[in-house]
């Protein structure tokens, strides 16, 4: 009784002393009467992370016994190294028609034996030979379709081309000729990367659906549903396949593994915990790659995850802004954050052994937005593709910038290396450096 008295008197007190606005802060009486401009400060504050150069001095060498090729990175992402001399000699281009929405396409390219495939605006599909000559084009979408400029994304097998786009069309060609084997219309535009394995072909739809179509006909296997989002994402959704498991991520920025026969549900990990329409608009994540028992991916909420391929269990976390797609070469992660900063990560325990500011002798305007778009390595160099159309060539040692190589004046692909060769994809053209 006495300790409810005690209560109901400092209730009467409290609000006897104080006054309250229509801001929800609150004064007292006396400071109230000298007329005094106040100024509130938020409880709550959103923590803002400085990034800082870390441990530049430190040098990093490659063992050379973790320097194997990956012969699965088709399937789990992962391109580890590569082999590319670097010189930068000689150029040659392969040109189509310039792509309008092309800062919207997660480029590939498809080599099939000594031909080069890519498309062009209208999503004619282009088949280059070794000289950059036009081999055989085709086009598998009527009049109304072209004007809507679809944006492809392939793979293939020794025969055959499979297409998947943002119309939601998706189709196989023959790599021989050209000439169109199949074709099917969903009905949901595609919103991933198309993955190829074992007679079935794989991609999510604009409502989160991972779908498992036969790559005989097209037909649909089965399918399974993850939470509906509201948008689609700006970035393409991401698949990998490992053993009898596919995983793939969602606009929510869902992490879902599943059966591949069948699409039963292994695990799924939730990586959002915000349904703020504004954060789930604007989620960019970094393509899922695995490396024997860990995936790992980022995104641009600050996150970099490692987690269990078995059970999706979280490994451990690092504060890495960035929606680039790492790289795992022996016992390091590597990766790229959003304004330039370079990481070395142990993969097994996620410390950070070293931070370098790549950026550093890049010459920008003040109102320039520049962002590392993916980057590969050799085995002495890291290769950077970046938004305002340059290639940063970094010593991976040091962490110096050794040379920066303009390419063109807007953004560019991430390189691609193939047969000792780099290629770069320009909004109207295929560079290929000797």
């Amino acid at each position: 009784m006495i300790d409810i008295l005690k209560f109901v008197v400092f209730i009467i007190l409290f609000t006897t002393s104080c006054s309250f606005n229509d801001t929800g802060g609150f004064w007292s009486k006396e400071e109230n009467l000298k007329n005094e401009k106040l100024e509130f400060k938020p409880l709550f504050k959103k923590q803002e992370i400085t990034l800082k150069e870390f441990n530049k001095d430190f040098q990093f060498l490659l063992n050379q016994k973790d320097l194997k090729f990956n012969k699965n990175s088709k399937d789990d992402n992962n391109d580890g190294y590569v082999l590319f001399e670097g010189k930068f000699e000689k150029i040659q281009k392969y040109n189509f028609s310039k792509i309008e929405n092309f800062s919207q396409l997660e480029s590939n390219l498809i080599f099939n034996e000594r031909n080069l495939i890519f498309f062009d605006n209208k999503g004619s599909i282009l088949s280059f030979d070794k000289t950059s000559k036009l081999k055989w084009k085709i086009n598998n979408y009527s009049k109304i379709e072209k004007k809507l400029r679809p944006l492809l994304s392939m793979t293939h097998n020794n025969n055959y081309l499979f297409v998947s786009d943002n119309l939601s069309k998706i189709y196989a060609i023959d790599l021989n000729d050209g000439k169109v084997i199949w074709s099917k219309k969903n009905q949901l535009p595609f919103n991933s990367l198309i993955k190829l394995f074992d007679n079935k072909i794989f991609v999510v739809d604009a409502n989160n659906n991972l779908n498992c179509f036969s790559s005989k006909d097209g037909s649909l296997i089965w399918q399974h549903k993850t939470e509906k989002s509201f948008i689609n994402s700006s970035k393409k959704l991401s698949i990998l396949i490992k053993d009898n498991t596919v995983i793939f991520s969602n606009s929510l920025g869902d992490i879902t593994a599943l059966n591949i026969s069948n699409g039963s549900l292994i695990w799924q990990k939730f990586t959002l915990n915000s349904k703020i329409y504004e954060e789930i608009m604007t989620l960019k994540m970094s393509n899922l790659i695995i490396d024997n028992d860990s995936i790992y991916f980022s995104n641009n909420r600050n996150k970099f995850y490692s987690i269990d391929f078995n059970t999706g269990i979280t490994n451990w976390v690092q504060e890495i802004n960035s929606n680039v797609k790492p790289a795992v070469i022996g016992n390091f992660i590597f990766t790229i954050s959003l304004d330039g900063y370079f990481f070395i990560i142990e993969k097994n325990t996620g410390n950070i052994l070293r931070i370098s500011n790549i950026f550093t002798n890049l010459k920008k305007k003040k109102s320039e937005n520049i962002y590392p778009v993916g980057f590969i390595f050799n085995f002495q160099n890291l290769f950077v593709s970046t938004s305002n159309g340059k290639i940063i060539i970094v010593d991976i040692k040091t962490a110096n910038t050794e040379n920066i190589l303009k390419v063109n004046n807007g953004i560019i692909s991430r390189p691609i290396v193939h047969d000792q060769k780099m290629y770069v994809i320009k909004d109207n053209s295929i560079i290929k450096f000797n």
